[in-house]
């Protein structure tokens, strides 16, 4: 478990824990209430808990159809492979998944990396590349 996904649980368990003292303040009508918001709070959590994975994949595939999109525009004729973040693997959490990594075939040691907001705004964030001495033939 990630240190975040560690806080979030805790900073959670704290809302749920503080809503329940609170109902046990209260009598009758007021108590139900308190402790069915109680039980929406822990349910809301817990499908965006289990959602969220999910979301980000189909977030994560949006966006590479608008780079792949771009890429055909800006580079006809030419081919690539997508690299993106195993973000539900361990050893990967600090990376963000939204950072697609393009590596093209005439150009395999160099790996550019390239953020989509939406359709029409893409851009190249950066690159890797194994050998110092390469020539960026797809540098934007």
């Amino acid at each position: 478990m990630h240190p975040i996904e560690f806080i979030q649980l805790m900073l959670a368990s704290g809302i749920l824990v503080f809503i329940l003292f609170i109902s046990f303040i209260f009598k009758g009508k007021r108590r139900k209430r308190i402790q069915g918001l109680a039980l929406l709070f822990l349910v809301s959590f817990g499908i965006i808990y289990f959602v969220r994975p999910s979301w980000t994949d189909i977030q994560i595939e949006k966006k590479v159809s608008y780079i792949q999109l771009h890429l055909e525009k800006k580079y006809p004729g030419e081919t690539w492979e997508f690299r993106t973040v195993p973000h539900r693997e361990d050893g990967y959490e600090s990376s963000n998944p939204y950072f697609i990594g393009v590596i093209f075939d005439n150009e395999p040691q160099v790996e550019y990396t390239y953020f989509a907001r939406n359709k029409h705004d893409i851009t190249q964030q950066g690159f890797s590349t194994s050998n110092s001495k390469s020539d960026l033939l797809h540098l934007e």
